[in-house]
């Protein structure tokens, strides 16, 4: 049996995580994940800090504050922010079009774009007065927190990279980060493969940590129902929806599934992204909630009879464990190894490729309502046991005290 955090003492320096935006309603899987870590050490008493710039998230104008420089407590974690340095935005938007289309570029041009994305000179010179003093942990791999940061601790730093088999993880200024790295931690196996297929990493430290996700919760089904106006069955997606999460693929399918007299609903919530189709929301077939507290999201991942997780390109998937907890079935596109292999283990998931497949899914999962909930409940049996915020804890602290730099 894995012992609990609570049981342990940790005594050593203030874990201190690095990522370029942090707040309570910065969206993305992982500055919830990065900001979630740092809560659960905060509450069980582990000294831990954020470094974070004054930016509002991916989807904001890096160069506009949304949060002021200096100190502030955020759910209990303390935060530096720190205002972002000048860049050359045009320079930089010519050459992420260029790789968002998988196209290698140049070192030259990779030295500008590392150059030119977000990142802070006040940031990485505390890194550099302090690195004696803390464990940095650096995450996601691809912003100038975690590349400029990292070179300022001396060959301490430490990474969650959140790496996805995409153009940037082939450039050889972030394969060389991460083969710089003291220790390296991956949210999953499949994700853990992809950084060794492409880096030498075989002599750094490592971990699959996973995760970690609230287990205990209880969604009420009828509850959903009856605040939101949703009736019959209904597929849920959860997250923002753009490209870069597959939605238009997801939104094809499930027009054709619905043209072709299918009766699943598209129910959507969280956000940013695109905005669902006229044609689909003034007939009633799919319907945007956005943003939903804890409990409505609970309670939303418990009505579904199944949620659809499309993404190509992810390293763990909160929102697959999530739904699982709640013993919801899903389905996951074959493309992606991370969740196609997640569903695979715990048999808590389909997956498709065509449109063919996503269809006879959801018919099968309409047709087979207790089946598919055994799969969920399996999916949710893997999470408790994997994935609880005590067991990544442990894992994590163990990891750090094993690996870490001494003074």
């Amino acid at each position: 049996m894995t012992p609990t955090v609570s049981t342990r003492i940790w005594d050593g320096p203030t874990i201190t995580f690095v990522v370029p935006w942090y707040g309570l309603q910065v969206p993305g899987g992982a500055e919830f994940q990065s900001r979630r870590n740092a809560e659960e050490l905060a509450v069980r008493g582990v000294p831990v800090e954020v470094f974070a710039t004054v930016a509002g998230g991916l989807g904001t104008d890096w160069e506009t504050p949304t949060f002021p420089v200096g100190h502030e407590v955020v759910n209990g974690v303390p935060v530096r922010r720190f205002p972002v340095r000048p860049r050359n935005a045009a320079a930089f938007d010519s050459l992420n079009l260029r790789l968002l289309g998988n196209e290698r570029i140049s070192l030259l041009d990779e030295a500008i774009f590392v150059r030119e994305i977000i990142g802070s000179d006040d940031l990485e010179a505390a890194i550099a007065a302090e690195q004696r003093e803390r464990i940095f942990i650096f995450t996601p791999y691809m912003f100038g927190t975690s590349y400029w940061g990292a070179r300022r601790t001396g060959g301490r730093a430490y990474h969650i990279p959140c790496l996805h088999d995409e153009s940037y993880a082939y450039m050889a200024h972030y394969r060389q980060q991460i083969e710089a790295a003291r220790g390296l931690i991956f949210y999953s196996a499949a994700e853990q493969r992809l950084a060794r297929r492409i880096c030498r990493i075989d002599r750094i430290p490592q971990i699959v940590l996973g995760g970690g996700i609230e287990v205990d919760g209880v969604g009420d089904p009828a509850r959903f129902r009856a605040q939101f106006g949703v009736d019959g069955p209904f597929l849920l997606y959860a997250g923002r929806r753009d490209p870069t999460k597959n939605t238009p693929l997801l939104i094809d399918y499930f027009r054709r599934y619905r043209a072709e007299g299918g009766t699943l609903r598209l129910v959507c919530i969280g956000g940013p992204g695109a905005p669902l189709p006229v044609d689909l929301r003034e007939s009633g077939a799919a319907i945007d909630l956005g943003f939903l507290d804890p409990q409505a999201k609970l309670d939303a991942y418990t009505a579904a009879d199944l949620l659809c997780q499309p993404s190509l390109h992810e390293s763990f998937s909160v929102v697959l464990m999530e739904a699982w907890v709640c013993g919801t079935p899903a389905l996951v596109h074959r493309d992606c190894p991370v969740t196609r292999e997640f569903c695979e283990t715990t048999g808590g998931g389909l997956h498709f490729r065509s449109y063919a497949e996503f269809a006879g899914s959801l018919d099968w999962i309409a047709a087979n309502p207790e089946i598919a909930r055994r799969m969920g409940r399996a999916g949710g049996a893997f999470v408790r046991r994997t994935f609880s915020w005590d067991a990544v804890l442990a894992r994590l602290l163990d990891f750090l005290r094993t690996t870490r730099v001494m003074p």
